[in-house]
């Protein structure tokens, strides 16, 4: 029987978990929560922090791990590198890790190999801040150059608010480095993508929808893109190229573009799964490609099946609410009725408190729709949401 450790056992890893089970795996988890929801799932548990190289590296030792996997997640990817090139098994190499999880190092690869990109500036601490605030042009975005989830994205307006943007970009970091970007103004997309013997083969274009302004959380995708047949094609040549840049020849990416008025341009990318569910739920609602099973194959050093199934449309959009404590949720049976509708999932509950999203964590829940098109798959989302609601005290 194949061995398999998956680094994290949230609610983000838990569809490789439970697939890597269906598919008869013997299936280990690291995590540093002893209480994460996937443990029970696993048939091993290692208490081991998810961004701990050499104590990931020893789990996937003492398990005998043929392949170790991650996904919806940046940070783990760099014990992930660490192990699998001790072990001698499949994954990305360490400078691959490094190049798709620090924003500042990911941008200079992208300009090393005439990857369109914004233009930027990169301080390790608001010191040096003074040496490139006379460059810099508004509007702007300040963000963290080692965190995701939309965490720490300020959009600066004027040289009197960029002390203090940058100042909370700096906060929301792991090691207080923050990019200073080009405020990029077009259509999001991001591009769902499995790299085989370096061919890149991409399995999807997905539209997204934002709270904008200042931290502009995702609140909704769907799939297949809306976007006319040429801009696909020239975003299909930009994420090929982003992902040459940092080095990914065997593995899952998700590459986020920006369609501008100059044509796309890269925001970020990682070696890794898409999270929001795209990848682990959108992804096989839109073409039948098992992405999960596809990611577990090719960590085990297999031939992963990336043949379409199907076209279709689907779609997701996330719940929100005014501030306040969560006093009442209904709705949510006859939001299930809708037609398409596949799955409902609230992450608070009543007595949770509900705040302003200024990240991917303060959304409330999700819905999830299958439909002939993503233009039908949006609107039964859509109506699921005038169904649900979330009253406040």
């Amino acid at each position: 029987m194949k061995k398999l450790l998956i680094i994290g056992a949230s609610v983000l890893q838990l569809p490789a978990i439970i697939r890597a089970k269906e598919m008869g795996l013997c299936v280990a988890v690291a995590d540093f929560n002893p209480e994460a929801i996937g443990i029970p799932y696993a048939d091993r548990y290692y208490n081991v922090s998810t961004i701990d190289e050499v104590g990931v590296y020893n789990a996937a030792k003492d398990f005998g791990a043929d392949g170790i996997m991650t996904l919806a997640t940046d940070m783990p990817m760099r014990a992930l590198a660490y192990a699998t090139k001790k072990l001698g098994i499949p994954g990305i190499s360490y400078d691959t890790a490094i190049k798709s999880t620090d924003k500042g190092e990911m941008i200079k690869a992208f300009k090393e190999h005439n990857v369109s990109h914004p233009w930027y500036y990169i301080v390790s601490d608001i010191m040096e801040l003074e040496k490139v605030a006379y460059n810099i042009t508004y509007p702007c975005i300040s963000k963290p150059t080692d965190n995701s989830g939309s965490r720490g994205v300020m959009l600066i307006n004027s040289e009197d608010e960029l002390k203090k943007a940058v100042e909370y970009s700096s906060s929301q970091g792991r090691k207080g480095g923050v990019i200073i970007e080009e405020y990029m103004k077009g259509f999001e997309v991001s591009v769902e993508i499995i790299v085989l013997d370096g061919v890149c083969h991409i399995l999807q274009v997905t539209d997204k929808l934002t709270t904008g302004a200042p931290h502009f959380v995702e609140m909704g995708h769907s799939q297949p893109s809306g976007l006319p047949e040429d801009k696909i094609e020239e975003i299909h040549t930009l994420a090929k190229k982003a992902v040459f840049a940092v080095g990914i020849t065997n593995g899952p990416a998700h590459v986020e573009i920006m369609l501008t008025e100059n044509g796309p341009k890269m925001i970020e990318l990682g070696a890794r799964m898409g999270g929001d569910c795209i990848t682990t739920h959108l992804v096989p609602l839109s073409t039948g490609i098992d992405m999960v099973k596809a990611t577990i194959d090719i960590a085990l050093g297999q031939v992963p099946d990336i043949m379409p199934k199907f076209h279709k449309g689907s779609a997701i959009r996330f719940l929100d609410a005014p501030c306040g404590e969560i006093a009442e949720i209904t709705g949510c049976d006859n939001a299930k009725e809708i037609d398409g509708i596949r799955e409902i999932s609230l992450t608070k509950k009543v007595g949770d408190m509900s705040g302003s999203i200024d990240s991917s964590t303060d959304r409330l829940g999700f819905v999830i729709a299958q439909q002939d098109t993503s233009a039908k798959a949006i609107e039964s989302c859509e109506k699921a949401l005038e169904f649900i609601k979330i009253n406040i005290k």
